[in-house]
């Protein structure tokens, strides 16, 4: 199945400047999503970070894994941030940089179910770069009424 980006704000409740996902690659419902997100020089965080050797902060790799893990568990459920549930980040662990990410890659994010338990969800992350491993995480997120 193919998806448009119109899917992404279908499943998420992030809006400019605070969203990370540019494109859904594929969802196996229940399983896993393979997304990306693009990076580019015009991003304001290359602004301080770091002026001259411009790097994407880890945090926000990590937010766009949860994102993308987002959007697998709302469509997993059937459900939309416009119906009136929110996914909150509510945790991460195990967390390992593994290399930089620069303006002009394109970051795809893997996100698998773990478990689900009482509206928590537990995913393995990877974020990778051109093949090569940026970020391995375990990220939790809550499923809450807006």
């Amino acid at each position: 199945m193919g998806y448009e980006f119109s899917d992404i704000l279908k499943h998420l409740p992030h809006r400019q400047p605070f969203l990370f996902a540019d494109k859904i690659v594929s969802v196996d419902l229940g399983k896993s999503i393979h997304a990306q997100k693009n990076v580019s020089i015009n991003e304001d965080f290359f602004n301080g970070h770091f002026p001259n050797k411009p790097i994407m902060p880890g945090v926000l790799i990590i937010e766009a894994l949860a994102q993308a893990a987002g959007i697998l568990g709302f469509m997993t459920m059937g459900k939309t941030p416009e119906e009136g549930s929110i996914y909150y980040f509510a945790g991460v662990d195990k967390v390992r940089f593994k290399n930089p990410v620069s303006p002009g890659n394109t970051i795809d994010l893997y996100a698998s179910i773990r478990s689900e338990k009482s509206g928590i969800w537990k995913f393995d992350c990877t974020a990778k770069t051109s093949g090569k491993n940026v970020c391995e995480a375990i990220i939790l997120c809550a499923d809450r009424p807006k």
